[in-house]
């Protein structure tokens, strides 16, 4: 059993329990399906709120999380086969009502036959109509109302000419923009204020809404600015490495050699000095967005020695300002801190919402809205950006942690950093089990990261990313990044998000009459 604010840990192996016995008639079903039964009811029952006198309906969805877990503790393929087989819900998409769900199945297994077991009435358990109208609540307290016939809510990254151009935040705000996202990791407190200011007045011509979320910039790592380099572009100076090549990482911030002929070796600088203190042979690296990766070879007081194993055929460019994932390391850095100031000074004073940048621990997700608390924010809303495999290893308990504060929360995946640092391979299975539990605490998600990148930087869209912003439509909210044709993947979003809410909500496929139905008897 877990408590408030500890962390959840996989169940070991020798616990992870299997059902799979092959298919068997309603007295066979029955029994696992009440043995599974049984043990939510333990959870529940085990189950205690943090604080007394909290808001009922968030204890319950704590309470049906935990549950969720419990039940995904499971192996339930032949459970569900054997489901299907005798016509019954195979209890797929029950993240939202887990206890109701299992409990309608023993109800019509009972219906079917002579089973025993029948199960006894449970108070304050989350039904389906119950899980939807605490979803649909908690996603408007955070994110506002959606507009009509389109439930999912887009969210637009400030560029900077939004600061100077009140026109495009009109524009912006007429295609569809229901979030005005202020990344405070970019541009100065004056620029955050303007953008602020100009939606302001666009909601008074328009007549539209829009949250204003602010973004903390948070603890990034980044490469340190480099010395002018014989090797440049238009952009300015890099480094090339290839596979085999030796990287420095070093506090020396002007520190960096392009790999010349005598072999020197290539130095770059950290803007952290924290990551020499975690970091360990054997540990990898990924720099610039996963372009370059490497494997520690050696860690010293103030220098990093990477091997390259990963960059393009022909090598690839490293520049100061770019990101570096350290998925291995477990780097502790104070999420309010001197590099956070600002941005809380003016999300305080002005936002809707705060986007809490590499948060990871559950610890962090109460200290921020005490935080809050202190300066009056009381229903300020949190999002909890997951962007690194430590905070989507955490997730159960900062979602617990949560639903422990009354004010908005909801969860971002972030899919960029999360796909460097837990692996492209395994970000679709990732991102789904994000958005379970999300479902299982009846909290709004933001899909974010690259939705039509290429669409709003170049104004050319690609089979690719349309499929991508399609699958959106399972969160409450979509992100776009900025970008010189971000009107354009605006209207395009708002299209895409409308046709898709025939077919889909969240994670339950829907049936309306389909076209093709129309063709059936035409053909010769």
């Amino acid at each position: 059993m877990t408590t408030h604010g500890q962390v959840l840990r996989p169940n070991p192996p020798e616990r992870a329990r299997s059902d799979r016995r092959g298919a068997g008639g309603p007295a066979e079903v029955m029994e696992l399906v009440t043995s599974i039964r049984e043990e939510l009811l333990e959870v529940a029952e085990g189950w205690r709120p943090w604080v007394q006198g909290r808001e009922a309906d968030r204890d319950a969805s704590a309470r049906n999380l935990l549950q969720y877990l419990a039940l995904r503790g499971r192996d339930l393929r032949d459970v569900q086969e054997s489901l299907i087989g005798l016509g019954l819900s195979s209890l797929g998409g029950i993240e939202g009502h887990v206890q109701a769900s299992v409990e309608a199945v023993q109800h019509a297994l009972q219906a079917l036959g002579p089973c025993a077991g029948e199960p006894a009435p449970q108070r304050g358990v989350i039904d389906f109509a119950h899980s939807r109208e605490l979803l649909a609540i908690r996603t408007d307290a955070l994110l506002g109302r959606a507009p009509r016939g389109r439930p999912t809510r887009i969210m637009v990254t400030m560029p900077t000419e939004a600061a100077s151009d009140p026109a495009l935040v009109r524009q912006m705000l007429m295609a569809g923009m229901d979030c005005m996202r202020i990344n405070c990791a970019h541009n100065t407190e004056a620029e955050w204020r303007a953008m602020r200011d100009n939606l302001r007045v666009a909601e008074r011509h328009t007549r539209c809404r829009a949250r204003v979320i602010v973004d903390l910039p948070g603890p990034k790592l980044r490469t340190g600015p480099l010395a002018p380099q014989p090797t440049r572009d238009k952009k300015g100076d890099y480094l090339r490495l290839r596979v085999g090549d030796r990287l420095i990482l070093c506090h020396a911030a002007e520190s960096a050699s392009l790999r010349p002929d005598d072999g020197a070796t290539a130095r770059i600088g950290c803007s952290l000095a924290e990551a020499f203190a975690v970091t360990a042979p054997g540990h990898h690296v990924w720099l610039d967005d996963g372009k370059l990766g490497g494997i520690v070879q050696s860690v010293e007081r103030d220098a990093i020695s990477l091997r390259i194993t990963s960059a393009a055929t022909n090598g690839s460019k490293l520049r100061a300002g770019k990101g570096i994932n350290l998925p291995d390391a477990m780097l502790d850095i104070d999420l309010l801190g001197d590099h956070s100031q600002d941005a809380l000074r003016f999300a305080v004073e002005s936002a809707d919402v705060v986007g809490l940048s590499f948060i990871s621990r559950a610890a962090e997700v109460r200290r921020v809205s005490d935080y809050l608390d202190e300066r009056a924010r009381p229903r300020t809303g949190i999002i909890l950006k997951i962007e690194t495999r430590r905070a989507f290893e955490h997730l159960p308990g900062m979602l617990l942690a949560a639903l422990g504060s009354e004010r908005p929360a909801g969860v971002m995946i972030a899919r960029g950093d999360l796909a460097v640092e837990c692996g492209y391979e395994r970000l679709a299975e990732v991102q789904e089990e994000i958005l379970w539990l999300c479902q299982a605490a009846h909290l709004p998600v933001i899909w974010a990261t690259q939705v039509l990148d290429s669409l709003a930087k170049t104004g050319r869209r690609s089979r690719a990313e349309i499929t991508d912003a399609a699958m959106g439509v399972r969160a409450e909210c979509v992100m776009l990044n900025k970008g010189p044709r971000i009107l354009e993947a605006i209207a395009v979003l708002d299209d895409i998000l409308r046709r898709m809410e025939r077919h889909h909500r969240k994670q339950r496929p829907l049936l309306p009459r389909l076209h093709a139905s129309d063709y059936v008897h035409t053909e010769s």
